[in-house]
């Protein structure tokens, strides 16, 4: 099954990284307050997402981005409009 990693952005530039099996879904639990972790964000809004092919593989590739902490990094992915980190890396 397709899953994605999506990057939302708020009107203060804070980011919040995630992964998902049904990204249209998990956009509206977000824009619903749905979820505690974009609560505080000031307006999200989806601006990347990357298709992979199961969602064991979006979610290594969500944590290994959440561990790098670089705003930097960030919006070069969304500059870039794609995650250069390959799934290949990943032995799961």
């Amino acid at each position: 099954m397709k899953a994605y990693v999506y990057i939302l952005k708020d009107e203060n530039n804070k980011f919040y990284i995630g992964s998902t099996s049904n990204l249209i879904r998990r956009i509206k639990q977000h824009d619903h307050g749905y979820t505690q972790t974009t609560n505080r964000m000031e307006n999200p809004v989806l601006v990347f997402s990357q298709e992979y092919a199961n969602l064991k593989t979006a979610r290594w590739i969500e944590q290994r981005l959440k561990k790098l902490k670089r705003k930097d990094y960030v919006e070069k992915i969304i500059s870039d409009g794609y995650i250069k980190m390959s799934p290949s890396w990943y032995n799961g």
